[in-house]
């Protein structure tokens, strides 16, 4: 029996194409320059836990999915409740390396608190929140006239507010709404690691898949592809720098969006940052 291996790893990570830290535009003006640091608080010791206030029906509700056999998937994010109430610098802590994890981002980024409190007075809290989504995957073609399968949401999520395992002391808060597909902001760099500046660290293991036609036509070796790791570490801008071709290149490109990440990390708070993938495509026969 003919099995077929394709092996994502991580080589590089930015370095081999520039050495070192890279800002993508000019400085930005005072006016636009970094807030100050923020202490951060832990629920305990005279700090009260944010409230999740109700929120409005989630939007990717598709009443078909009622009828289809259901997922039922949980995925962990971490996030800093602001004084207003609203949920900042979110990362993920568990993912799941699908779009159940989109879903359940944007669903923690529509999410409105009444703020936790020290000694009565709002304070930024670490939280950690799960959310429970139950999906259903659904057949459609695309443009081409080809089947795809699309998740699709049946139920709203559940969500619930749990213990950050070892929250900053200070941050830096994110600006503006937190938005899964939000571009880099302009006068923001891009950095590469090293020279201060961390590796991000995957938090999955994605195993890309093999195209049909290469696989007929026994076509292996190595595609490499450049993305940037954003600041709540979701792979962005994914573009292959080495091709095989045979659909292996999109296939490779797929297996790095399935990625999630602990962000890059620069003077203490989490930066996007450029990496590199390697996806091996090996064949290898296997008795049977």
């Amino acid at each position: 029996m003919r099995a077929y291996w394709a092996i994502a790893l991580f080589v590089g990570l930015g370095t081999s194409f520039s050495g070192g830290q890279q800002a993508t535009t000019a400085p930005s003006s005072p006016v636009d320059a970094q807030p100050a640091r923020v202490k951060v608080y832990d629920v305990g010791r005279d700090v009260t836990a944010p409230e999740l206030l109700p929120a409005s029906p989630f939007p990717i509700l598709d009443e078909k999915c009622k009828k289809k056999e259901k997922t039922n998937d949980i995925v962990v994010l971490s996030v800093l409740v602001d004084t207003a109430g609203k949920p900042r610098n979110i990362m993920f802590l568990r993912p799941l390396g699908s779009d159940v994890d989109r879903f359940a981002f944007e669903a923690v980024a529509a999410d409105r608190f009444k703020p936790g409190t020290h000694e009565g007075i709002p304070v930024v809290v670490a939280q950690a929140v799960k959310v429970d989504l139950q999906a259903c995957n659904e057949e459609k073609k695309d443009e081409a006239g080809k089947k795809i399968s699309q998740l699709r949401l049946r139920a709203q999520p559940v969500q619930q507010l749990e213990a950050f395992p070892h929250p900053p002391k200070e941050a830096v808060l994110t600006l503006g709404e937190p938005s899964w597909n939000a571009p880099q902001v302009a006068a923001s760099p891009v950095y590469h690691s090293g020279k201060g500046v961390s590796a991000p660290v995957p938090l999955n293991h994605v195993e890309a898949e093999f195209s049909d036609e290469a696989r007929k036509a026994g076509r292996q070796g190595v595609v490499l592809v450049s993305f940037i790791v954003n600041a709540q570490g979701i792979p962005q801008n994914a573009y292959v720098i080495r091709a095989l071709g045979m659909g292996l290149d999109e296939k490779a490109v797929e297996a790095a969006g399935k990625y999630r990440f602990k962000p890059a990390i620069k003077d203490g708070e989490p930066v996007p940052v450029k990496v590199t993938l390697e996806v091996n495509f090996r064949l290898y026969e296997r008795g049977g």
